[in-house]
């Protein structure tokens, strides 16, 4: 089997009027949501499929760097290919990382050619399940969030992951809420990434060591990034203080920054994203030091249900113990709660997702399992610029957010 072509789909799915949420620093406006869909030919027919980084400079390299490379090549060993690729370009990190995108339809195709799923190319699944938490609020009253925590249970999700950023007060108080909303059996995952993210507002190490001190009532099952992603030595401190598990990881640039985290006792839950932070050799190298230290993993997913099903081909591959959560963003839809519509991520599959008592059921057919809905090209037209701004209030700035999560800001604007 030899690749005949490689090519990026840059996509946006619009919201009808731009949704503007303010929070205790400043607002926060998103406009649309971006994806990108990488489609891999092969001359014998079959077609691989990945979700890739959505930023036109992603889809340049792609284009001029990665399919350069790989049209032409036999495929028969995944691995065996990226170090090649390595042997050339090794030196750029970021390249690197955006090549174990591509990676992943590389593996859905030699999945499909040797009629196995991708989970038993990367090692044999030892599960055929991974746990989801429902990933919503963001920027409401403490009622709000509590209403939709329920609205979110009924869905069939057993945990419930929210975004507070109105105060200390009131994002205690969200939090009260939501537990006796959810009730005593759902899990609770407070994500903090907007408390670094008010300028001269944000939290200080003491007010959020404060707050965690008294969030420890609210029996969280973590509580995700309250400190800018660099601060290793203030996460190391919060920590030791054992008030409550930790979480973070979606922002680290580099392996090394994750064995950071991961070795010098940052963090009881390691996050990671496959589709900007490494792809799945990343994640089997990280999640090998996961286990020797006694750490979890949980996979960060902010897109697709494309990078879902991709994240938990590695997922069950790994014992619960080690890989126990993936994310599952909860988008609206007519009749369903959640953020705000992003209607591309269900539509990128001809079939949804098999979901039971709140597990991802990963399907046995060979690569990926499901078929991709190539309409969604034509349907979802690219979109230039940001998805998604924080206008903060003091220092006046406004910052824009991409699609890389190991990048804090996208830009300057």
């Amino acid at each position: 089997m030899k690749i005949r072509r490689v090519r990026p789909f840059l996509l946006s799915c619009p919201l009808a009027e731009p949704l503007k949420l303010a929070y205790f620093g400043g607002q926060r406006t998103i406009l649309k949501r971006d994806a990108m869909l990488i489609r891999v030919e092969a001359d014998n027919g079959l077609t691989g499929y990945a979700p890739g980084p959505a930023t036109e400079e992603a889809a340049r390299k792609i284009e001029t760097v990665i399919a350069g490379f790989l049209e032409g090549r036999s495929l028969a060993d995944p691995d065996a290919l990226r170090i090649q690729f390595l042997d050339v370009c090794g030196s750029n990190t970021a390249l690197t990382r955006l090549y174990c995108a591509v990676e992943i339809a590389l593996y859905d195709l030699v999945g499909k050619d040797r009629g196995v799923p991708v989970s038993e190319l990367l090692g044999g699944r030892v599960r055929d399940r991974i746990r989801l938490y429902g990933s919503a609020g963001m920027y409401m009253a403490p009622e709000k969030y509590a209403e939709e925590a329920s609205a979110i249970g009924k869905l069939g999700f057993r945990a419930y992951k929210f975004r507070p950023g109105m105060g200390p007060a009131q994002d205690l108080e969200t939090a009260r809420q939501v537990r006796r909303a959810a009730g005593p059996d759902c899990d609770l995952m407070m994500d903090a990434h907007t408390w670094w993210r008010m300028g001269d507002r944000s939290y200080s190490q003491s007010e959020i060591i404060g707050l965690a001190e008294q969030l420890t009532q609210c029996d969280l099952a973590w509580l995700e990034e309250p400190f800018p992603p660099g601060d290793h030595h203030c996460y190391r401190k919060l920590k030791e203080l054992d008030l409550m598990p930790v979480a973070a990881g979606e922002h680290e640039p580099t392996e090394a920054r994750y064995l950071d985290l991961i070795l010098t006792g940052c963090v009881d839950y390691v996050q990671m994203d496959i589709v900007c932070q490494g792809g799945y050799p990343t994640g089997r190298r990280l999640f090998n030091e996961i286990a020797r230290e006694g750490l979890r993993f949980a996979f960060h997913s902010w897109g697709t249900a494309l990078e879902l099903l991709a994240a938990a081909h590695l997922g069950v591959c790994w014992p619960e113990h080690v890989v126990e959560w993936l994310e599952y963003p909860c988008y609206s839809a007519p009749g369903r709660t959640g953020m705000y519509e992003f209607a591309l991520a269900s539509e990128i599959l001809r079939e949804p997702l098999e979901i039971g008592s709140g597990d991802l059921m990963v399907p046995r057919k060979p690569g990926l399992g499901i078929d991709v809905d190539e309409s969604v090209v034509e349907r979802y037209p690219w979109i230039p610029g940001p998805w998604s701004f924080f206008e903060i209030e003091s220092p006046r700035q406004t910052l824009a957010v991409g699609s890389d999560h190991s990048v804090k800001w996208a830009a300057e604007e």
